[in-house]
């Protein structure tokens, strides 16, 4: 997708379908905002990058430890709900009663997925996110507790890297993805890794 405004605008409106959804994803578009709805393909776009992944020694060692344990797809609702709340520094999210419909039923079809982190018995912390062939999409992270969505980010690479996937869109960095080895690539390089990933057989789960 290369028909996009200097700041990543690609289309005003559609809807949230399956079809549509997968159909911007495997083209390298994403919705970002409700009411309107709008589809995005920036440049640069943020990615981790797989094979080189290695989380902050500290977190590492927190891991190693037994702080946090890991789950996939026990609770995708609680996660994609939890994303949505409110947090300090991030007052309002673009993740509506809409989205969460949305990409629950992605769930329910097999390409939306959670990572859950959990601490003494209590979900503290979590992702969803998009896969598709090689290709997943981060879509947004929790945490109740201190490096819980950090330790949800690290499982899920190290999880990709073990299923075979290729490429892990974080779409546009934030200070903390930006911490955890986020980097930019152009739109260009990113569609030409995307339209590779997606030849891949592999699965999530």
């Amino acid at each position: 997708m290369t028909k996009a405004d200097p700041d990543g605008l690609v289309a005003v409106g559609g809807d949230l379908s399956i079809s549509r959804l997968l159909a911007g994803y495997r083209s390298g578009i994403f919705p970002w905002t409700d009411r309107p709805l709008t589809w995005w393909s920036p440049d640069p776009r943020a990615i981790f990058e797989i094979e080189t992944f290695k989380p902050p020694r500290r977190l590492a060692q927190k891991i190693r430890q037994g702080k946090f344990q890991f789950t996939i797809n026990q609770c995708f609702s609680e996660v994609i709900k939890n994303c949505a709340k409110p947090a300090p520094g991030r007052e309002h999210t673009w993740i509506s009663p809409r989205f969460i419909k949305a990409y629950t039923e992605l769930h329910r079809y097999g390409y939306a997925h959670s990572v859950e982190v959990w601490a003494k018995g209590m979900l503290v912390g979590g992702l969803y996110g998009v896969a598709i062939g090689g290709f997943f999409a981060g879509e947004s992270m929790f945490h109740r507790v201190t490096d819980a969505s950090k330790a949800a980010l690290a499982f899920t690479i190290a999880h990709l890297k073990e299923r075979g996937f290729v490429l892990f869109d974080t779409q546009v960095a934030t200070p903390v993805t930006r911490l955890m080895g986020a980097v930019d690539i152009p739109r260009s390089e990113y569609l030409r890794r995307l339209a590779q990933a997606l030849t891949l057989s592999v699965r999530f789960v």
